[in-house]
């Protein structure tokens, strides 16, 4: 296992709509891809570009959405989670699990429409982060 590209930051919001607009307006944001709905994973998404990498907005798709809990604790959203790349998902989840690492669920198609998983914050030096194969 070798440590990949950051392909995003996840940031949750209560709001994809005001959050595109801080990009735009106040960040100066060019590139903003068409949100969608990714309801597997209880989420709304948007991408915006960066020179070297992208901000994943994510809303939460009602009460049952993981990013719904995030949201009650952080109600003006923030950082969610950290996302590198990796060349073969399934290499990277055994690597990790022979770290004594805690996966969270098993391989799934992203955002990105590539395979993801997630690694628990408390095996990441506090930060949650996801894993995506390229």
């Amino acid at each position: 296992m070798k440590l990949g590209r950051l392909n995003h930051v996840g940031v949750a919001t209560p709001s994809i709509e005001n959050s595109v607009a801080f990009y735009r307006d106040v960040m100066g944001a060019e590139v903003i891809r068409e949100s969608f709905d990714l309801p597997a994973q209880g989420v709304k998404v948007c991408f915006i570009d960066t020179p070297n990498s992208q901000i994943e907005l994510i809303e939460p798709l009602g009460e049952s959405s993981p990013i719904h809990g995030f949201l009650a604790k952080n109600p003006a959203g923030g950082q969610h989670h950290l996302c590198y790349e990796v060349p073969d998902i399934h290499a990277a989840k055994a690597w990790f699990e022979g770290k004594g690492a805690k996966i969270l669920g098993e391989p799934r198609i992203g955002a990105h429409g590539t395979p993801i998983f997630f690694v628990h914050p408390k095996d990441m030096n506090g930060v949650l982060t996801e894993i995506m194969e390229t």
